[in-house]
């Protein structure tokens, strides 16, 4: 049992802060410490931590989304069940987003703990101007971060421009190849390589939180524990105010099916959600879920639930939008509404894009970070508290894809029992 406990990334993880907090409180450090060469060292681990996951990240997107849409199976099936599935997802993810960001801006700011002067943004990272908050200008900065070369795009971390380009792919793999062609199994593989690396990558996280968690504890003292802990509070509760209300209604509305016989049968789906924080390693049981408590038919869950658990992450697109606000908040980033409408974009892509497994949504929240100039190194401060919270979104995630099954299946007709 111990064994087990000592190996747990989430229990490393807050020994790292703990063990880096307690030190940078308790340690008579003498003035320009950090112009030491200690200190240097340290940051060498921190940065060294951020350019793995900048390497990556790119790469993480592009294939993750393909296999998202390549996964469909075929342009037939796209046309008939698709356009509703994701129109249906795109509801939910939409409201999950406006809850988030809309009570994120009406409590009052998150103090700024970090000095603006610290905060660097590579060259390469383009951002919209603030300055150029209308529409127009909006929509033409978009295009132009959009459209360009795609190993352009990879070179230069340009993710709206991958997204792009995945969804184009994706969709003209899908109409011109038949199903079982060896390119899609290409595409699969290559994720479970990449996401092999992704999770070397996350082992050495750790180190990077001790790192980063003494930094800002030398430069804003011990105050960032205690906005933490109200940050985790309330993703909590938005959390749970759209799994336990906004989702049901919808269901209710669309379907009319009563509240006991809906949370009866998602009980057991999201009970294991809960406890394996991976939608896709429930997706069997959903399936049977749908289909036997639900009354879904099979055409139907055979389609929605599979897309569901890689597209349709409505707790994580919350807790994206949150985040983002939290720690633009932290280091001093005025975001304004081009800045606004970035988090929402891109907390909608990257939502679609997070792999359906346990702290999936951290490669999709790298997207939002960078699409507003909040930096990388930012992550590690979520990563303190993100692996509890990943449990509740999960099964948020889970009860999504089984209320979109019941209502995909009303709208195509199908038989529901109730």
């Amino acid at each position: 049992m111990n064994r087990h406990l000592f190996k747990s990334l989430p229990f490393q993880l807050m020994v790292a802060a703990l063990f880096a907090w307690s030190l940078a409180s308790l340690l008579p450090l003498q003035v320009g410490f950090e112009h030491t060469t200690a200190f240097k060292l340290l940051m060498l681990t921190k940065t060294t931590y951020i350019g793995l996951l900048k390497m990556l990240v790119g790469i993480v997107v592009l294939f993750s989304l393909l296999q998202g849409i390549t996964s469909i199976g075929s342009t037939s099936r796209l046309k008939t069940l698709g356009y509703k599935t994701i129109a249906f997802y795109s509801l939910t993810s939409t409201l999950a987003i406006c809850l988030g960001l809309g009570v994120s801006l009406a409590i009052p700011k998150w103090p700024h703990l970090i000095d603006t002067a610290q905060v660097t943004v590579g060259s390469h990272v383009q951002l919209i101007d603030n300055s150029a908050s209308s529409g127009g200008a909006i929509t033409e900065k978009l295009f132009n971060m959009a459209l360009v070369n795609p190993f352009q795009a990879l070179a230069t971390t340009n993710l709206l421009a991958i997204v792009v380009f995945a969804l184009l792919l994706g969709i003209a793999l899908l109409a011109s190849l038949p199903a079982k062609h060896p390119i899609f199994e290409l595409v699969s593989g290559f994720n479970i390589a990449i996401n092999r690396v992704v999770s070397a990558v996350i082992k050495l996280a750790p180190l990077a939180v001790f790192a980063i968690v003494f930094q800002f504890t030398i430069q804003s003292g011990n105050s960032i524990f205690g906005e933490l802990a109200l940050f985790a509070l309330l993703v909590f509760l938005l959390t749970l105010v759209h799994g336990g209300i906004v989702l049901p209604l919808l269901a209710k509305v669309f379907t009319g099916i009563k509240y006991s016989t809906l949370f009866r049968a998602l009980s057991a789906p999201m009970a294991m959600a809960f406890a394996t924080s991976s939608s896709s390693a429930t997706l069997p049981l959903s399936l049977q879920t749908a289909q036997e408590d639900l009354g879904v038919s099979q055409p139907t869950s055979s389609m929605v639930l599979p897309l569901g658990s890689i597209m349709n992450m409505d707790g994580t697109a919350l807790f994206e939008g949150v985040a983002a606000i939290f720690l633009a908040q932290l280091y001093g980033i005025e975001l304004g509404t081009s800045g606004l409408i970035m988090i929402f974009i891109m907390a909608m892509v990257s939502s679609i894009g997070a792999p359906g497994m346990p702290s999936g949504s951290m490669s999709g929240m790298q997207l939002v970070l960078l699409a507003v100039g909040i930096p990388l190194e930012a992550i590690a401060i979520l990563l303190i508290i993100e692996r509890p919270l990943d449990t509740f979104r999960t099964a948020v995630n889970v009860e999504g894809d089984l209320i979109a099954a019941l209502v995909v299946d009303k709208w195509q007709n199908q038989s529901t029992k109730v």
